[in-house]
């Protein structure tokens, strides 16, 4: 079962923040206990266990974007600050992992992201905010997961019959039907083997996916190799300002806190395994794909290589078996991804929906989470088929949402919770990441507000295509 956590959201409604009012929730199986945390964020995983979590909430098919990122910057400084951004990651989420064990060596073990920044923080304000914006993250990359799975099941079929009758939002609802199957699976632990596999597809498709790019950059068809950038300064200054809020995006999670509450307690320590497992992948897989895609399209590759591998006019640039193979690998880690961003979405339905004194089994509480969870997934799946250019309102969400979370939040925590001297190196680090990602929030929204706009003449409700 979870261990106690601080119930925050009494202190919360009230505005007085977790840190003051709130009580440890019931233990599991007794009258009022947190069914979201005893059957959701049930904590029985090991290190590892959270580093495939972890793992599968950052490396995704966002991994293929890589190379367009690079394609703003030029190969000194897109490589050096894919390395800045890796490590600045690192620390991020070293540190919130570091606040998670303050708090839990003085009795207040956190589960939750909103309750860890009501607590640290001491404004019931900032509850909701971490509340709103994990929630508005987490629904959109379910849709966003539903309407790629979807796009990748309809590549297939349409190389299989160029004429078939069938649509996108087949293949929509034919990934809503296997995600409301798979959501049945009662928490985030027991994902764990799921995201093992998850973790093994992200190196399968980048692996092959570099391989077809050597191999296409080797050939005669691929487009003549250049690296220049934009001539004008101003196009030059705004590219690079977009591929620096794609690599923050692609890096975010916002969801570290419910992944370290799946480790058995006492918690403090496993995490930063975890987060070694986790950028251990992160170093091959981006790197690897940033390297060879923009080595083999330059300054003409899509914003997803696999498109530059699979051009709309002429022969695709590398064998059917070598770009099949990772349209199906990533269809099937986006299963994952649906899956473990769905978790808090679950968490916060099971907290008042399920009785915890029950088995999680029984009728009382199998009936609502098949209910709820069906429901929530049908919501997505609609939105996805209603909405194929949910990529670019998830770029404007990302901005908004993963910085906030996962950039200036951790180093605002661990100044208030470990109250390191206003003048000691570590301070003054935090302070400065803080302010400077801050920044890159407002022109990382700017810029994907603006491509918004620019591909508003391509948004069609209901339509066949996904806008990329």
């Amino acid at each position: 079962m979870a261990p106690a956590a601080f119930d925050a959201e009494a202190g919360a409604a009230n505005g007085n923040g977790a840190s003051h009012s709130a009580k440890p929730s019931t233990a599991a199986g007794a009258p009022g206990a947190d069914a979201g945390a005893a059957f959701v964020l049930e904590s029985k995983g090991t290190w590892w266990h959270a580093g495939f979590h972890l793992t599968t909430a950052i490396v995704g098919p966002t991994v293929l974007t890589l190379p367009y990122a690079l394609r703003g910057m030029g190969w000194a400084m897109g490589l050096t600050l894919l390395s800045v951004m890796a490590a600045v990651t690192f620390y991020e989420y070293s540190l919130m992992s570091r606040v998670l064990d303050h708090c839990e060596a003085r009795g207040r073990r956190h589960i939750r992201f909103r309750e860890l920044a009501a607590d640290v923080l001491g404004s019931g304000w900032m509850f909701y905010f971490v509340i709103t914006v994990q929630t508005a993250i987490n629904t959109g990359v379910s849709i966003g997961s539903i309407l790629l799975a979807a796009d990748c099941l309809e590549i297939m079929y349409t190389s299989l019959a160029p004429h078939g009758p069938l649509k996108l939002y087949h293949f929509i609802i034919i990934v809503a039907v296997v995600l409301a199957f798979l959501s049945q699976l009662p928490s985030f632990h027991s994902l764990r083997h799921i995201n093992f596999v998850s973790l093994l597809l992200s190196l399968g498709y980048t692996i092959l996916v570099a391989a077809a790019c050597i191999r296409a950059g080797l050939s005669k068809n691929v487009p003549p190799m250049d690296y220049s950038l934009s001539s004008s300064k101003s196009e030059q200054t705004f590219d690079a300002f977009l591929s620096i809020s794609i690599l923050a995006s692609v890096f975010g999670n916002g969801i570290l806190p419910e992944i370290q509450a799946t480790l058995a307690p006492p918690a403090a320590g496993k995490m930063m395994k975890a987060l070694v497992l986790c950028y251990s992948v992160i170093i091959f897989t981006f790197f690897l794909s940033s390297i060879t895609g923009y080595w083999a399209f330059g300054s003409h590759v899509q914003s997803n290589v696999l498109k530059s591998l699979m051009p709309d006019s002429g022969p695709a640039l590398a064998p059917t078996w070598l770009l099949g193979v990772p349209v199906l690998f990533v269809l099937l880690q986006l299963l994952a991804i649906g899956l473990v961003y769905s978790q808090v979405a679950y968490e916060i339905m099971e907290k008042t929906s399920a009785d915890a004194s029950q088995d999680r089994f029984s009728r009382r509480n199998l009936v609502p989470r098949l209910l709820l969870r069906t429901l929530y997934l049908a919501f997505c799946a609609f939105m996805a088929a209603m909405l194929p250019f949910f990529g670019d309102i998830v770029g404007v969400v990302g901005a908004v949402g993963f910085i906030p979370l996962d950039f200036v939040l951790p180093v605002l925590m661990y100044n208030m919770a470990l109250a390191p001297p206003r003048r000691s190196p570590v301070f003054l680090a935090n302070t400065a990441v803080m302010v400077l990602f801050a920044g890159v929030g407002v022109i990382g929204a700017f810029a994907s507000i603006r491509k918004l706009v620019l591909d508003a003449g391509q948004f069609k409700l209901f339509s066949n295509n996904v806008v990329d």
